[in-house]
């Protein structure tokens, strides 16, 4: 167990010595509010047992930079996880019960270790993911043990940045550090964290989310072999360039687009099927065309052009962290937009097709192509349909084009993000893990 007094971790905080962690984690100017976050934390979790031992960790949302819908189908995609996290404070216990409390939410989570199948009704709560989380440790021999965390999660809900990811991630990486000598791989925690995600919670996804979230940093990752994916840091920072990366949440709901999500990698592989493979990658956009009356009459019209859609999409993920290798933003940019125009015209995850009439995603994109005009980058952001779309700014222009979105979409729905560098999932008192 890799875990500290929590009275060493108050002195930790109000000594200044996360200062310098904090100021990485979060920006410039933020050590102090967050400062006060952790020493909130903490104080719930111990309640005046100061010689309690625990773990602080803390995980990242993730933004999808490129590979929209393309995990799925085994291609590539290019992932960061961001600023905004699910910081956690938890120490162990010996009852064989997980208690999650989580700032906001007034009722505790409670999981017995000897109660770990899937339970009809828990669905699409956190109780679920931490029971998945619980029984994929379990499941795969790695020693699970109870204990007392105190969560408070800035990932905002709903604003495509993986709240639920980065929950389950968190969730498995207290069990790794408290019960596994913190030997459990970001690979490992997150193809935990997805079963959990698809089997408990009852939400089909892929592996980007979780990985984004285990790993950090910029990732190109190659989904050839889905239970063993390709994974390259990207060395890029884009807060050394002209432009500021932000996403605007437009307020569209995701309540009952589970469907819509599940059609589109149903519809890739259909329509790959019929030209004999199970999934889409590997074809060419040539072989596909040669084809298309084929796969029209077979699978259908929208299956095609999303059949399209992922095997672009899948090279300009790849083109995507070639350019930021090279450190040429003008040529990244130019493949944003085209990712974000192919989401809108093939993949054609920006409108609902069951509540056609509200198109939050359209009217932000066209509202944001018409202010940044040629000088910057918009595309939707993560699984579409409602939600938040993603646009790189000018640094200069960040303040007006806040107040010209949020005159439309409300006060606090354009937020900056960070690119969160790796290595700090795990903090100790002095610092960085």
């Amino acid at each position: 167990m890799t875990a500290t007094r929590l009275d060493e971790w108050l002195d930790a905080v109000d000594g200044g010595r996360l200062d310098a962690t904090l100021a990485e984690l979060y920006g410039e100017g933020q050590a102090t509010d967050q400062r006060r976050r952790y020493r909130s934390l903490l104080a719930r979790l111990g309640e005046g047992a100061g010689d309690r031992e625990c773990v602080l960790v803390t995980t990242p949302g993730r933004t999808e930079l490129g590979g929209n819908h393309t995990d799925h189908n085994n291609g590539v995609v290019l992932a960061a996880g961001v600023h905004f996290d699910i910081l956690a404070a938890a120490a162990p216990t010996g009852d064989g019960v997980i208690r999650v409390r989580s700032e906001g939410f007034p009722e505790t989570v409670a999981v017995r270790l000897d109660e770990l199948s899937p339970r009809k009704g828990e669905a699409g709560t956190p109780a679920a993911l931490v029971r998945g989380v619980a029984a994929g440790f379990a499941d795969r021999g790695w020693a699970v043990g109870g204990f007392d965390a105190c969560v408070a999660g800035e990932v905002p809900l709903g604003a495509g940045l993986s709240s639920s990811a980065a929950f389950e991630v968190c969730m498995g990486q207290v069990l790794n550090q408290l019960y596994n000598g913190g030997q459990r791989t970001p690979l490992e925690l997150a193809v935990v964290g997805r079963a959990a995600e698809n089997t408990y919670f009852g939400k089909p996804c892929g592996l980007m989310d979780q990985l984004a979230c285990a790993a950090q940093g910029i990732l190109s990752i190659d989904f050839a072999d889905p239970e063993a994916p390709a994974v390259r840091q990207v060395d890029f920072d884009f807060a050394a360039t002209d432009y500021r990366l932000v996403v605007v949440d437009t307020g569209g709901s995701h309540a009952d687009l589970t469907p819509e999500y599940a059609a589109i990698p149903v519809e890739m592989e259909r329509a790959a099927k019929v030209l004999g493979r199970d999934k889409a990658r590997g074809l060419t956009v040539a072989r596909v065309l040669d084809n298309a009356a084929r796969i029209r009459e077979e699978a259908g019209d929208r299956a095609l052009l999303r059949l399209v859609h992922f095997i672009e999409e899948t090279d300009r993920a790849v083109q995507q962290a070639e350019a930021l290798d090279r450190g040429d933003m003008a040529r990244y940019l130019d493949l944003v937009r085209q990712s974000g125009d192919s989401c809108w015209r093939l993949n054609q995850n920006c409108i609902s097709t069951t509540d056609y009439l509200d198109q939050p995603i359209p009217v932000a994109l066209a509202l944001t192509e018409r202010f940044l005009g040629g000088d910057g980058a918009w595309r939707i952001q993560g699984g579409g349909f409602a939600g938040t779309i993603q646009a790189y700014v000018p640094k200069e222009r960040v303040d007006a084009y806040a107040a010209y979105m949020e005159g439309v979409f409300g006060r606090g729905a354009v937020m900056p993000v960070r690119i969160r560098r790796p290595g700090f999932d795990v903090l100790r008192p002095g610092g960085r893990t």
